[in-house]
């Protein structure tokens, strides 16, 4: 039995594998223990700068802010483009999700993002 320690969207397991050869019958293991906790990784850049108050605009999937067509300050419109994530090789218009006031930018041109990540806020 050999054990490992494999990590899943970013929770940590600890799994005991063994091999079956022909003939053997599978043994039944014990329930699997926590894995210990590991130091998180650091926050990617996006992640780090301070939010605004308001409404979050968060990245809807991973990928890379090719535009950011707003600034801090600028009024905009439901539905109106405030940037372009490019995901999977196409290009998503990430949009305001109600009208008022850009609060933050938080995610600049070229940064890599998560799936809900913050990008801006809008009060």
């Amino acid at each position: 039995m050999k054990r490992f320690n494999i990590t899943v969207n970013g929770k940590a397991y600890d799994v005991a594998v063994e091999e079956i050869t022909d003939g053997s019958a599978p043994v039944q293991a014990a329930a699997p223990a926590p894995a210990a906790a590991k130091p998180a990784a650091p926050a990617p850049a996006a992640a780090s700068a301070a939010v605004g108050e308001g409404t979050k605009v968060t990245a809807p999937m991973p990928g890379n802010i090719l535009d950011v067509k707003v600034k801090t300050g600028d009024t905009v419109t439901k539905g109106q483009v405030l940037m372009v994530l490019e995901a999977m090789k196409m290009e998503n218009d990430i949009v305001a999700p109600c009208d008022g006031t850009v609060t933050s930018v938080i995610a600049k041109k070229g940064d890599t993002v998560n799936a809900s990540d913050a990008l801006a806020t809008i009060k």
